[in-house]
C-alpha cells in the first residue's frame, strides 16, 4: 500500500503543478494571475501530503510492547495492556485489544492487503505469543 501512496501523491502534486504552469498559456477569456498558479500548485502539494498520510501506519512489536502509528497518532501500548490481536470479519483493519473491551486499530494492517495481511497477522500473533505466553 506505500508504494501505492507513494505514487498517488506524486501524480497528485504533478498533475496540479503541471495545470498551475499552463493557466496562463493560452487565452481562455479568464484572468489567470501568478497567485492563480502558486495557488493551484500548492493546493495540489497540500492534497499530496494528505494524501501522504495514508502512508503513516507502522506497528513496532518490542519487549516493551506494541507501538502503534496510526494517521495521526502514536501510542505504546505495554504488555500488561494487551488482551490480544485480531482482525475482526468485515473489519478494514486489525486492532489491539485492550481490557474492558476496549480497542486500538490497526491501520498498517489493513484488509486490502490480503495475503500480506494475513502475514503480518501470523506475524503480530506468533510475537504476541513469545512476549505474552499467558494469551495463549
Amino acid at each position: 500500500m506505500p508504494l501505492f501512496v507513494y505514487i498517488a501523491a506524486f501524480l497528485i502534486a504533478a498533475a496540479h503543478i503541471v495545470v498551475g504552469l499552463l493557466l496562463k498559456i493560452k487565452s481562455s477569456g479568464v484572468i489567470f494571475h501568478t497567485s492563480d498558479q502558486v495557488a493551484v500548485a500548492v493546493l495540489g502539494l497540500v492534497i499530496a501530503g494528505g494524501v501522504l498520510l495514508f502512508a503513516r501506519p507502522r506497528l513496532r512489536v518490542g519487549p516493551a510492547g506494541l507501538s502503534v502509528r496510526n494517521l495521526f497518532g502514536y501510542k505504546l501500548i505495554p504488555w500488561a495492556d494487551v488482551a490480544g490481536v485480531s482482525f475482526p470479519p468485515g473489519r478494514r483493519w486489525a486492532r489491539v485489544d485492550l481490557p474492558d473491551d476496549e480497542y486500538v486499530p490497526l491501520m498498517a494492517i489493513q484488509a486490502v492487503d490480503k495475503e500480506r495481511a494475513v502475514e503480518a497477522m501470523d506475524t503480530v500473533r506468533s510475537l504476541v505469543a513469545r512476549y505474552r505466553p499467558d494469551l495463549g
